[in-house]
């Protein structure tokens, strides 16, 4: 794989201008014989055009919805991309998301039914190191101070930290001694410092009991030590920017069950799976009530963790979409 990458000058919301990524796209299209683009981006429709114009087949994979924070400047963004967005679905050949589950309930997927194609996402993680494992649990004092909830995302108003700080007093009445681990950038979260600002004092007062533990950015290694160290994972999401939250998946190939919340498609993995139980949207008592029966019940929520992992290697992944490639230039022939 080759990643050629293209000078920035500005950056918009969540996104960036770059002025010449229409040239070094036009170059890339024309030297390649399918044309794959991810969306949510500004720039899909116009790299898509180009797809079209050289008779490129066009794939879109489609990560999630975009929600972005209240706001006349943030509603105007979205609107910019939500047009991006539908001009290069019609400009597609096809259309990958995660899961039917997600794209059922998608207001943009749902208008493309004809050419959808679920396919898995990929998750890979090195296996960890057993003496990293130990280092970890002793730092933090996962022997001590259990059981340990982890939470693997950065710090957005979507992802429902709020829900889990409302569940803790219920968590904690049972389990005086669990705490939080939270892996992600939480300091500087690029429109998120209003959100930021409002929960750090509730979560300073657990940081000083020990009941919560901010990680920060972990590289891949280190959260291959992470998750054998936690006995839930949680993604208490609000809303569909979330689509299928790739960190249960990580968590579940080693040995780790997930408290997701409701939405469509994150709830996926544990109902594919049964490593876990699903609470309901942005409900602290369901949330607590879902954490605490895994905690409860752990043999209940042990799955199939080699066959989980044989579902998501790469490997399998790309044939699967080399599949969807091939099918769709045999029609242009």
């Amino acid at each position: 794989m080759k990643v050629i990458r293209v000078p920035v000058i500005a950056r918009v919301s969540k996104g960036v201008i770059a002025p010449t990524f229409g040239l070094v796209a036009t170059k890339l299209v024309w030297q390649h014989d399918v044309v794959q683009l991810h969306l949510p981006q500004f720039d899909a429709p116009g790299v898509a055009l180009r797809a079209r114009l050289f008779g490129k087949p066009v794939v879109l994979t489609y990560h999630c919805d975009v929600q972005l924070p209240q706001g006349w400047f943030n509603r105007l963004v979205n609107s910019v991309l939500d047009f991006q967005n539908d001009m290069a679905g019609r400009l597609a050949n096809h259309i990958v998301t995660y899961t039917q589950d997600y794209a059922d309930h998608s207001p943009y997927l749902s208008r493309y039914a004809s050419k959808l194609t679920p396919i898995l996402p990929p998750v890979e993680l090195p296996v960890p190191a057993p003496e990293a494992v130990s280092a970890f649990a002793e730092k933090h004092r996962t022997k001590e101070h259990k059981p340990v909830i982890g939470m693997v995302t950065r710090f957005a108003s979507e992802k429902g930290v709020e829900v889990l700080l409302e569940a803790m007093p219920l968590i904690l009445k049972k389990y005086p001694n669990a705490q939080v681990l939270y892996a992600g950038q939480h300091q500087n979260v690029m429109g998120e410092q209003a959100y930021f600002d409002r929960l750090i004092p509730q979560i300073h007062e657990y940081e000083m009991t020990g009941h919560w533990t901010f990680l920060g950015n972990l590289s891949p290694v280190q959260l291959a030590a992470l998750y054998p160290n936690i006995d839930v994972l949680t993604v208490p999401s609000l809303n569909s920017t979330e689509a299928f939250g790739l960190v249960q998946i990580e968590a579940m190939i080693n040995g780790a069950p997930s408290v997701p919340s409701a939405l469509p498609g994150v709830r996926r993995p544990v109902q594919m799976h049964g490593m876990g139980v699903v609470s309901e949207i942005g409900n602290a008592e369901s949330l607590a009530a879902s954490i605490l029966e895994v905690l409860d019940n752990p043999q209940k929520y042990r799955g199939d963790v080699d066959g989980i992992k044989k579902a998501y290697e790469p490997d399998s992944v790309a044939q699967e979409y080399e599949k969807l490639f091939e099918r769709l230039m045999k029609k242009g022939r």
